[in-house]
């Protein structure tokens, strides 16, 4: 396993997995941002929010490494091609829904902040961002990809859940919907792709039991990481939870405030909620 990615395996049919919180930022990153602003990228504390999921016997895969060097829960063909100084060998990304994302500079590898700021004064060549996916997108795959497969052989279904973190107002190049007001919680399953709508509901009116405004598949659908190994008809759920970071951290400072306990208490009755739900059951 790449040192840039965790990976704890589990005993139950849960797998969680946190693409975006990494704050390892390697030496060859070479950004030209001010660091404060580069930092507002990170889902800064998911991975302290969830972490009690070994504990629960579900696997649990962590990425070190910033979404702004490399962003896990994208596609390798979702290249920016401006930011490179050569024509990129392999395949690029065609789909007008995926290609709104890499025009705001949100590909895998980023242009530019959340507000615009370029990360770079320099073209990046083929070479290293080739190397930023095979130290880092490869590995963060296989073992979200060997924790799914181990699940659903041990038990007959997984449940994927992928986490994020979100701000309370969307930023201009975030997402297509600058200044939207974020509810608390957005649940996503590509709109009932990646799996049981009945899961997913069940999952969203837990959470409004427990008080929070939740949203489903607005803002937020999910994207690679529940894409690609969510199946339903296999039993192979994926579903992306973003998390308001109003409900736990301060946004200006990163620093954790008192209603983060409380989350993590909500997140971990929430995981054993799902812990207890087996799809295949669902009425």
């Amino acid at each position: 396993m790449s040192p840039m990615v965790v990976y704890i395996p589990g005993t139950t049919a849960l797998v969680l997995d946190s693409p975006h919180s990494g704050v390892s930022y390697p030496d060859d990153f070479r950004h030209c941002c001010d660091f404060a602003m580069l930092r507002m990228a990170e889902d800064t504390h998911v991975e302290k929010l969830y972490d009690f999921a070994p504990s629960l016997g579900a696997a649990w895969i962590e990425a070190l490494f910033p979404r702004s060097y490399l962003d896990a829960n994208r596609n390798v063909s979702e290249i920016d091609v401006t930011l490179l100084d050569d024509e990129w060998p392999d395949a690029v990304e065609t789909e007008a829904a995926t290609l709104a994302k890499v025009k705001l500079g949100k590909g895998l590898i980023w242009r530019c902040t959340d507000d615009g700021a370029p990360l770079y004064d320099r073209k990046l060549t083929v070479a290293e961002v080739r190397q930023r996916i095979d130290s880092c997108w490869k590995p963060y795959h296989q073992a979200v990809e060997s924790a799914i497969e181990a699940a659903h052989a041990r038990h007959g279904y997984s449940i994927h859940v992928n986490c994020h973190s979100m701000p309370a107002v969307a930023s201009e190049f975030a997402t297509g919907y600058p200044g939207m007001v974020h509810a608390d919680f957005v649940i996503g399953d590509r709109d009932g792709t990646t799996a049981d709508p009945r899961l997913s509901q069940r999952l969203c009116d837990f959470l409004r039991s427990l008080g929070y405004d939740v949203a489903y598949n607005h803002p937020y659908k999910g994207v690679e990481l529940v894409r690609r190994y969510g199946d339903p008809a296999r039993n192979r759920h994926g579903i992306q939870v973003e998390v308001n970071r109003r409900l736990y951290m301060n946004e200006r400072t990163l620093e954790p405030t008192a209603g983060f306990g409380q989350l993590r208490t909500d997140l971990r009755a929430m995981a054993t909620m799902l812990l207890e739900t087996d799809p295949r059951s669902l009425a």
